[in-house]
C-alpha cells in the first residue's frame, strides 16, 4: 500500500529543489526530472499545489512519458483534500445589440466624408486653375 498525502502536504513541494505533482490521483516527485522535461521546468512548477491531471492530459503525453512516471511515484493523494471543481460563471455583460444600423452608418460616413472633402478640394482646384489660365 502506498503512502497517502493531503493536498496541503503536496502543495509544500513547489520549488525547483522540491517539486511534486498530482496526476490521476497519484503523487509524483518530479524534482530530478525538471531539467530533462521537454517543456521546461516552468511548465511543471506551474502545475504544483493543484490537481495537474488536466494539464498533463491536455498536452497529449506519449506512452513512453507515461511509463516514465512510475519511477517518480511517491504515493497517492487523499481525494477528499482536493477542492471540488467550480463551474465557471461568466461575468454579467450588457445585452448584446443586434441592431448594428447606427454603427454601419458611422462607418460609411467615416469613409464618405473624407472622400467628399477630397472631391470638393479637387473641384475647387480645377475651377480656380481654369479661371486663372
Amino acid at each position: 500500500m502506498s503512502k497517502m498525502f493531503t493536498l496541503e502536504e503536496v502543495a509544500k513541494h513547489n520549488t525547483k529543489d522540491d517539486c511534486w505533482l498530482i496526476i490521476s490521483g497519484k503523487v509524483y516527485d518530479v524534482t530530478k526530472f525538471l531539467e530533462d522535461h521537454p517543456g521546461g521546468d516552468d511548465v511543471l512548477l506551474s502545475s504544483t499545489a493543484k490537481d495537474a491531471t488536466d494539464d498533463f492530459e491536455d498536452v497529449g503525453h506519449s506512452t513512453t512519458a507515461r511509463a516514465m512516471m512510475d519511477e517518480y511515484h511517491v504515493g497517492d493523494i487523499d481525494t477528499a483534500t482536493i477542492p471540488a471543481r467550480t463551474k465557471y460563471v461568466p461575468p454579467k455583460q450588457p445585452h448584446y445589440n443586434q441592431d448594428k444600423t447606427q454603427e454601419f452608418i458611422i462607418k460609411i460616413l467615416q469613409f464618405l466624408v473624407p472622400l467628399a472633402i477630397l472631391g470638393l478640394a479637387v473641384a475647387v482646384r480645377m475651377y480656380t486653375k481654369s479661371e486663372s489660365a
